[in-house]
């Protein structure tokens, strides 16, 4: 089956809000095995949405809208489709009784103009919403299913998943299922030309990279008649692709480089402070976002200032007069100072330059040193990231975690 997602509302062009409602929806309809070939987004306009529509009605099989089924002018949705498909509009008792008991249990009355929302296309089907008043459709018409949604997020993914998903999922036969690899430490074009073979020769299973914040990932995507089959297609992909540059894998699917982190430390027993001063904070963050992680990280440190580090890290001020904050030297005795102090295990330091301003010629915008220590090793990386202010420091972020990954599996 072939669906296409029409997002409908003027704000999403404006770029008020993000459209996350199409990824929802992609996402679900891929694990039942359906083909989304197409995103529009289109303003609450009748014209331009019936030209939309016109063009989804002739290329695909399932048209999913979402957005413009509110009580007021500009919600023009499920008007346009049934004059486009030529169905009358006809109310549905139980929805508008459904509305007026939102509006019951907060104790207001139900304005006129929400009458509107229980009227649905002859030969309809109505989808409730727990969690607002617009209902949503899903209509058979013509051997295509139609099927309009609300707008906003809360309201729309319950009903999706509820459901419009086991609908289509009875009309559809197979699934689509991806595993993802994460790669550090090796960029997109040289990965890519590595496993160029196998991206010209592919077919089903097919593979996709993607390159984000220092990071590789390629998703293997197989369309099978179920996950097993699906899985056991993506098996002997996977392992090409691991026998060449497995050495840079380092995760799968979903899982985030500070969860592993979190799990070595927590299985090795190792116990961690931190120093950070260009990343204020980042990698702490992190960390703390993984359950349990307090058995391990014992304090967190924002050096900021050459006077913080002289008195928490026990950085020597000749080495921050010689060499400067932003240093090879600076970094590793932050690293070890931490350490020390805290009585910990293993020490991790960042310091560096995120701009926009400060730079030189010398110690450009972007440049960055990581610092890991413990009893017997001391280890200090020099990056020069590019971006702006948030994405330096998100990298550089990462590029700490992944060193103390690479140091604990050692």
């Amino acid at each position: 089956m072939k669906a296409e997602i029409i997002s409908v509302g003027t704000e999403l062009l404006l770029g008020q809000i993000t459209n996350t409602n199409a990824q929802i929806i992609s996402r679900e309809l891929q694990k039942i095995g359906v083909d989304v070939y197409y995103h529009t987004s289109v303003g609450d306009n009748r014209e331009r949405l019936m030209e939309v529509f016109h063009t989804a009605w002739n290329r695909s099989e399932a048209v999913i809208l979402t957005g413009g089924l509110g009580p007021t002018q500009d919600d023009l949705t499920k008007e346009t489709i049934s004059e486009y498909l030529n169905l009358p509009l006809v109310l549905d008792e139980s929805s508008l009784a459904r509305i007026r008991e939102f509006f019951e249990k907060r104790g207001r009355e139900m304005p006129d103009n929400n009458l509107k929302q229980a009227l649905l296309p002859e030969g309809s089907i109505a989808i409730p919403n727990d969690k607002g008043t617009a209902p949503g459709v899903l209509l058979e018409w013509d051997g295509r299913i139609v099927v309009m949604l609300p707008g906003p997020p809360f309201e729309m993914e319950p009903m999706l998943k509820a459901y419009v998903i086991p609908y289509i999922s009875k009309k559809s036969s197979g699934v689509i299922f991806s595993r993802v690899l994460k790669f550090y430490g090796i960029g997109e074009s040289t990965l890519e030309e590595k496993i160029k073979d196998l991206i010209e020769s592919q077919t089903n299973p097919t593979i996709a990279p993607l390159a984000k914040m220092g990071e590789v990932t390629l998703r293997i995507t197989a369309k099978a008649c179920s996950i097993k089959e699906a899985m056991d297609m993506i098996a002997p992909v996977e392992l090409k692709i691991t026998e060449r540059v497995g050495e840079y894998l380092y995760a799968y699917d979903d899982e985030k480089v500070e969860e592993i982190v979190a799990r070595l430390l927590l299985r090795l027993n190792k116990t961690i402070a931190i120093a950070e001063s260009c990343t204020g904070g980042l990698v702490s963050h992190k960390l703390t976002e993984v359950p349990g992680i307090s058995k391990s990280l014992d304090r967190a440190i924002v050096s900021y200032s050459n006077r913080a580090k002289e008195e928490l890290l026990f950085v020597k001020r000749e080495t921050l007069e010689k060499y400067g904050a932003v240093s090879e030297q600076t970094a590793l005795e932050m690293a070890d100072g931490v350490r020390r102090s805290s009585e910990t295990d293993l020490g991790l330091s960042i310091t560096g330059i995120a701009g926009p301003e400060g730079g030189t010629a010398a110690k450009p915008v972007g440049l960055v040193y990581i610092a890991y220590s413990d009893a017997s090793d001391c280890i200090v990386e020099r990056h020069l990231f590019s971006g702006n202010r948030s994405e330096i420091k998100e990298r550089a972020a990462n590029a700490a975690l992944h060193l103390l990954r690479k140091s604990l599996l050692k």
